[in-house]
């Protein structure tokens, strides 16, 4: 593997349990998404744009637990800035979100 990193960079990822309160459609993205608010507790509200339609309904998603780095810099994409980016494994065009087997607090931190 040429991407190997060390235990120290892994470190500085912040991954957190979130739940996703609030989805729209995204009709600007260049492909289909929807637009997200999560709420990860004492960090606060934070939004995202997810590529998630193909398995994902807008009614399925409200009230999801899911995993977010938390800790990447803002990003514009379109009219929308994304704070943060929802995980999820990709298989071809879909994306399936990685999320706790059971209910946790909001803002738990995943290691």
């Amino acid at each position: 593997m040429d991407n190997i990193i060390t235990f120290e960079d892994f470190t500085k990822v912040d991954l957190r349990i979130g739940t996703i309160i609030e989805v729209n459609d995204f009709p600007e993205a260049r492909f289909p998404a929807y637009q997200l608010k999560i709420d990860f507790g004492d960090l606060g509200i934070k939004k995202s744009s997810a590529q998630i339609t193909t398995l994902y309904t807008k009614e399925e998603l409200l009230q999801k637990q899911i995993v977010a780095v938390v800790n990447f810099p803002k990003k514009q994409i379109a009219k929308f800035m994304s704070e943060c980016l929802v995980i999820g494994a990709v298989d071809g065009k879909d994306v399936m979100l990685l999320n706790p087997e059971n209910r946790v607090k909001n803002g738990s931190s995943v290691s």
